[in-house]
């Protein structure tokens, strides 16, 4: 990893970390609807575990005895869409896929709100050369948030 991408991973804010996981699940799962396009049975097996290892990562940091009822939905959705993402793959659907990103997108998206919330997500520390000085998410403009297609050159 670049030193910058670390600089900017180890500034972010544990609410910017979830939205970049779920920019991970978003960007594995395009990778795997890419892969069922080209017939590539071992590239979709590869980008779907890596997009349920993500969502298994993030079931397992829920502190349900902290969270309360938010906790217990966001355990319910990472199990459902878990099943989903297992029904995607085994049938190679697009639309099932398809169907996955645009849930995870919409939970995506409420993170990203909470991040813009300065109440909930202050600022991290910052070191002594920061480039994001206007504010917001740490992963806002540069590059993290970006789910624009389906052929995202994203390597892990």
């Amino acid at each position: 990893m670049g030193s910058y991408q670390q600089y900017t991973l180890e500034s972010a804010s544990a609410v910017d970390l979830v939205v970049a996981l779920y920019d991970g699940i978003i960007r594995f799962l395009y990778s795997a609807t890419a892969a069922v396009e080209r017939r590539d049975e071992g590239a979709r097996r590869v980008a779907v575990k890596r997009a349920l290892d993500i969502v298994i990562h993030l079931q397992a940091r829920l502190r349900m005895d902290v969270g309360g009822r938010p906790a217990q939905a966001l355990s319910e959705f990472y199990a459902s869409i878990f099943s989903e993402i297992l029904q995607a793959s085994q049938s190679a659907s697009l639309q099932k896929f398809d169907h996955a990103i645009e849930c995870v997108r919409n939970v995506r998206d409420a993170w990203r709100q909470v991040a813009k919330d300065p109440e909930v997500n202050p600022a991290p520390l910052q070191m002594s050369h920061n480039s994001n000085s206007g504010g917001g998410s740490a992963f806002e403009n540069d590059g993290y948030g970006s789910d624009s297609g389906r052929h995202s050159s994203w390597n892990a």
